[in-house]
């Protein structure tokens, strides 16, 4: 397979892929966010609906452009970044996969959010993993493999993504951002914690929604360790709004915020209680723990 150089790291499932065993039919993508589930996905995508010769993705035929482009007919998304798969999905999903390929000679599922599908969606999934038409393949992405049924595991091939090196991270950033400085880069590849997608999102915050999420993880801290308590209540019910993605930033963000300023605090002890409940809450969203539970949980560690 080729194109492989695109994901940073993660040498085991490099291997697999250029192994020359040709592709499955299906696969689950698995690692948290940010670890290049989605650029794996985009790459296993066009190699399978390459109509190229030789290896695969050519990345000239028509089919690899318009894949590439997103806007490939037999490359198919199913449900929302960031919402859960219900059963209905997959029935829908179910019944487009005995339709023919429009151009491709494979027809391409992918489905971002696999590891919120609940035991039903699940099931209904598996008989079409095991009687599909030959041409139907399946990209199941989920930031937890525990997440999906054994029997459905089973009827795939498993590819787990791991945090690359701080080193891996800053060459890959710097190659992006180019007319960045090094030390912004250098910072962004620390802080990432391995996960390239959250660097670039680092590199990326210029918007109103970054700036939103730093100022609030100030607000956050400073309520959490010096109240009013009722504010601080207040401050964590309001949590319950945000999207996950959101959440996650906010906490990572709390932890630098914490970090940078340890030698001010008065209480130092509770600062970095602080830090490792707000590293292990931020660890609970891997799992797809809601943001009520965030906010139960920050409010239980803080009164």
């Amino acid at each position: 397979m080729r194109g492989l150089e695109v994901l940073a790291g993660n040498p085991q499932a490099k291997h697999r892929l250029s192994a020359g065993r040709g592709l499955s039919h299906a696969y689950i993508i698995a690692g948290p966010a940010g670890s290049g589930k989605h650029t794996l996905a985009g790459l296993l995508a066009r190699a399978l609906v390459c109509s190229g010769k030789g290896e695969t993705p050519c990345g000239a035929c028509p089919d690899c452009r318009k894949a590439a482009a997103g806007i490939h007919p037999d490359v198919i998304t199913v449900g929302e970044e960031g919402k859960d798969i219900n059963v209905a999905m997959v029935r829908a999903l179910r019944s487009d996969a005995y339709i023919r390929p429009n151009e491709a000679p494979r027809k391409v599922y992918l489905l971002p959010n696999a590891h919120t599908m609940n035991q039903s969606a699940q099931n209904a999934l598996l008989k079409l993993l095991e009687e599909g038409p030959p041409y139907a393949a399946f990209l199941l992405l989920a930031e937890n493999a525990g997440a999906i049924l054994p029997t459905v595991r089973s009827r795939c091939e498993l590819l787990t993504l791991a945090p690359v090196t701080e080193a891996e991270a800053r060459a890959v950033l710097s190659a992006r951002f180019p007319d960045r400085p090094a030390q912004e880069v250098a910072d962004a590849a620390r802080r990432c914690e391995g996960l390239i997608g959250r660097g670039i999102t680092l590199l990326e915050g210029s918007g109103g929604r970054t700036r939103e999420v730093q100022e609030a993880a100030g607000q956050m801290v400073k309520l959490l360790l010096d109240g009013p308590e009722r504010s601080a209540l207040e401050f964590c019910v309001g949590l319950e709004k945000w999207e996950r993605d959101d959440l996650c930033a906010l906490l990572e963000e709390g932890v630098e915020v914490l970090r940078a300023g340890m030698g001010r605090y008065r209480d130092t002890r509770r600062a970095l209680a602080l830090v490792g409940r707000l590293e292990e809450i931020r660890r609970s969203l891997d799992f797809h723990v809601g943001a009520g539970h965030v906010a139960g949980w920050l409010c239980a560690g803080s009164f």
